[in-house]
């Protein structure tokens, strides 16, 4: 998917307002546990990826669509628990005008057994600065609780001392935008292989607004776009698959030879651990 967002602020809203795209491990209730699909995902992973590729139906479990209550997608999220989604504090989600919709694969679908769910609370890490994008980070506790099974499952939360090895892939998911010059969602769900790229090597790109909250990944034909915003970043350590990232922002068209950024989720882990805890 030739998927991306903006350097200001681009949750794709149903009118794409604003441009900008854009958890140790938790145990989960599902029967695998956290980060275990029952559905295999398909991931090939090569030295150049030409943008991305339609996703295994219920391959990606966790990836959630945030939605107006009319039924149009503007972010993507991750089910880290029976209640609890983390999404992109940019996606500006307004519990009184939007919900959260599990097991997704076709947007276009009606025949699809998803879960729409209410939010009651929207909690924003205080650090979140929408001038710099740092701290891109919310949580969002479902009004009732995701019932697990095959195609909604839970995604394991990165540590809070992860070290990510050097040349490194990792997948992202999403609708967002396929091509840089339509405003079209894609019809269904995307999946793409990405580098992880060193904070130095980022700073060559994008400078000092680069900070430690961020994972810096792509660059390599593919990328991220409007319509991304919120989704997860995951890394696959054995059989299971690791939330590292959240899909932040990266270049206003998309371009898929410049790196986009993530939320670098082992930063906030202790915060989010809080959050959580407090029901």
């Amino acid at each position: 998917m030739a998927f991306l967002w903006v350097v200001a602020c681009l949750a794709l809203a149903s009118a794409v307002s604003v441009l900008s795209f854009w958890v140790t491990l938790v145990p989960c209730a599902s029967p695998a546990g956290c980060g275990v699909p029952a559905i295999s995902p398909s991931v090939a992973y090569s030295e150049r990826i030409v943008n991305g590729q339609n996703a295994v139906p219920g391959s990606w479990p966790w990836q959630v669509s945030l939605q107006t209550t009319t039924g149009s997608h503007f972010c993507g999220g991750s089910l880290i628990n029976q209640y609890w989604v983390v999404t992109a504090a940019h996606c500006n989600f307004n519990p009184r005008a939007h919900v959260v919709v599990l097991g997704e694969y076709s947007l276009a679908s009606n025949a699809e057994a998803v879960q729409v769910k209410t939010v009651s609370r929207a909690i924003t890490n205080p650090g979140w600065n929408p001038n710099t994008m740092d701290n891109d980070i919310t949580l969002l506790r479902l009004s009732t609780p995701a019932q697990l099974g095959a195609r909604v499952s839970t995604i394991c939360l990165a540590p809070a001392n992860l070290v990510l090895p050097s040349n490194a892939w990792a997948v992202t998911t999403g609708w967002g935008r396929t091509n840089p010059n339509s405003q079209a969602l894609a019809a269904v769900l995307q999946q793409v292989t990405v580098p992880l790229i060193s904070q130095s090597q980022c700073m060559q790109y994008w400078g000092s607004r680069i900070t430690s909250a961020m994972i810096c990944a792509g660059g390599a034909g593919a990328t991220s776009c409007q319509g991304d915003s919120g989704g997860p970043l995951v890394y696959q350590t054995g059989n299971g698959w690791t939330l590292i990232g959240i899909v932040s922002w990266g270049t206003s068209n998309c371009n898929i030879n410049t790196p986009a950024m993530y939320t670098r989720v082992s930063q906030f882990r202790n915060w989010i651990d809080a959050v959580v805890a407090q029901g």
